[in-house]
């Protein structure tokens, strides 16, 4: 059995996967492969962000939604869990928190605007 670590939407979940020797296995085994590459994923985003971002951490909305406040602002310091931005979904308020201790790098979002599940709403260094 082979332990795993995956992050989703910033949640970690310890995943276990039993390997078998039955001839089945290939077919299985390419769905567990996957399974190991995000272990490595989320230092994979930070470095591609650049890119796309003023900063290495991207900071995404986890569900449909407004924005109903935008809390940080650029140059502020966060620490891990803070609430960089609040949004407003099926009636409900939902803090976007800072995944990671550092400095809000740029906000790619104004308060009331709407915003899909994965949109970048801030990046942090």
């Amino acid at each position: 059995m082979k332990s795993y670590t995956i992050t989703v939407n910033g949640t970690a979940y310890e995943v276990t996967v039993e390997e078998t020797g039955s001839v089945s296995a290939p077919a299985a085994a390419p769905k567990a492969a996957p399974a190991a590459a995000p272990k490595a994923a989320p230092a994979a985003p930070k470095a591609a962000a650049p890119a796309t971002g003023a900063g290495a951490v991207k900071v995404t909305a986890s569900v449909p939604g407004k924005v109903l406040k935008v809390i940080a602002s650029a140059g502020q310091a966060v620490k891990a869990g803070d609430s960089i931005v609040i949004l407003e979904s099926m009636k409900m308020e939902i803090p976007v928190v800072a995944p990671q201790d550092g400095t809000v790098a740029s906000i790619d979002t104004t308060e009331g605007a709407s915003v899909e599940n994965g949109d970048t709403l801030a990046t942090m260094n």
